[in-house]
């Protein structure tokens, strides 16, 4: 009978710990943004938050896509969340930009981490050159991440190829983006 008790209780914890962990970033999937999110599920999931949305309308305004912006207490941008498609509010996510180092993946990788911390724990599958970034696609996690190319001692404005073995251990992520399927 304690056994069984015992069991009870750790399951009840567990489910309880696994439910309030609202910053964990995995494979489609980022706190409780999941890849059938709706967009008109954002006002619930961040409601204790400010959610703030940029309509876009192609060439006449500021955005070309919709974006939804989220800010935590004290104004703080943690994300932005670009939905699949424009002005549907049952449309799911495309992607989410992290600005907030709270949210990280099971294995600890964060906003705040180094190109070491990326490189140690996933296998980077392709490396692409922007003008001002080296772009790493994580396809465990279905992430990209950029480094800006003066992290790599790169200072030129140019779409030079950037290998991993020109990365420094202790560059810094730029930007961290989870997309979804």
């Amino acid at each position: 009978m304690k056994k069984i008790t015992l069991l009870l209780l750790f399951s009840v914890v567990f489910i309880q710990c696994k439910k309030e962990n609202n910053f964990t970033i995995d494979k489609n999937q980022l706190g409780k943004l999941t890849s059938i999110t709706q967009v008109n599920e954002l006002v619930d999931i961040f409601a204790k938050d400010s959610l703030v949305s940029n309509l876009g309308e192609g060439d006449f305004a500021n955005a070309e896509y919709d974006e939804y912006l989220v800010y935590g207490k004290g104004g703080k941008h943690m994300l932005t969340i670009i939905p699949k498609e424009q002005h549907d509010s049952t449309a799911t996510i495309e992607s989410i930009q992290i600005f907030d180092d709270n949210y990280k993946t099971i294995k600890g990788l964060n906003l705040s981490s180094t190109f070491k911390d990326i490189v140690d724990n996933y296998t980077v599958n392709k490396v692409e050159s922007t003008f001002t970034t080296a772009v790493l696609f994580i396809d465990e996690i279905d992430a990209t991440i950029a480094i800006d190319k003066k992290e790599l001692g790169i200072n030129e404005f140019g779409m030079d190829k950037v290998r991993l073995d020109q990365i420094p251990d202790l560059a810094k992520i730029k930007y961290f983006t989870i997309w979804f399927d």
